[in-house]
C-alpha cells in the first residue's frame, strides 16, 4: 500500500509537471501570434510564475516519490533500465530548462517590458522566442519520453 501511495504521488507529479510545460508552450505561442509586447511580457511572466508554483513542486514530487517508490518496492534504480533511463532524461530536461529555457524567458520579459514594438525589437524578440521554443520543446520531449519508458517498461539496459 505504501508503494502505491508513492507511485500515485509520482504519477500526479508527472501530470502536473508535463501539463504546466505543455500549457506554457501553448500560451507563449498565442502571445507570440498576437505580436503585442504587453501580452508577451504578461504571458512570459505568468509562465515563470507557473514554473514556481507547478514545475518546481512537480520536480520535487517526481524525484522524491519516485525514489521512495523504488526503495519501497526494492527496485534497483540504476540497474533497472526503465527506471535509469527516465532519470537520465529527467536530468537532461532539467539541464535544458536551467541553461536555456529559464534564462531565455527572463530575456524575453525584459525585452518585451522595456522596448517599444519596432521592427528591430521584434526581430530581436523573434530570435529569442525561436530559441526558447526549440529548447522548451526539447525540455518537454525528454520527460515525455521518460514517461513513455516508465509506463511501457521496455527491456533497456541499466548501469
Amino acid at each position: 500500500m505504501v508503494y502505491l501511495l508513492w507511485k500515485l504521488i509520482h504519477v500526479l507529479s508527472v501530470v502536473i509537471f508535463l501539463g504546466n510545460i505543455t500549457t506554457g508552450l501553448f500560451w507563449a505561442a498565442r502571445a507570440h501570434k498576437a505580436k503585442d509586447f504587453n501580452q508577451i511580457a504578461s504571458t512570459f511572466k505568468s509562465i515563470i510564475q507557473a514554473d514556481r508554483f507547478f514545475t518546481i513542486p512537480g520536480v520535487i514530487g517526481i524525484t522524491a516519490a519516485g525514489m521512495f517508490a523504488t526503495v519501497e518496492a526494492s527496485i534497483p534504480m540504476l540497474s533497472t533500465g526503465w527506471v535509469f533511463w527516465p532519470i537520465v532524461l529527467f536530468i537532461i530536461s532539467g539541464i535544458l530548462f536551467s541553461v536555456y529555457v529559464a534564462p531565455l524567458q527572463k530575456k524575453i520579459v525584459s525585452l518585451a517590458e522595456s522596448n517599444a514594438m519596432t521592427d528591430e525589437n521584434w526581430s530581436v524578440y523573434e530570435k529569442l522566442y525561436d530559441k526558447w521554443e526549440f529548447w522548451g520543446f526539447l525540455a518537454l520531449l525528454t520527460p515525455i519520453s521518460a514517461a513513455v519508458i516508465m509506463v511501457l517498461k521496455p527491456a533497456l539496459p541499466g548501469l
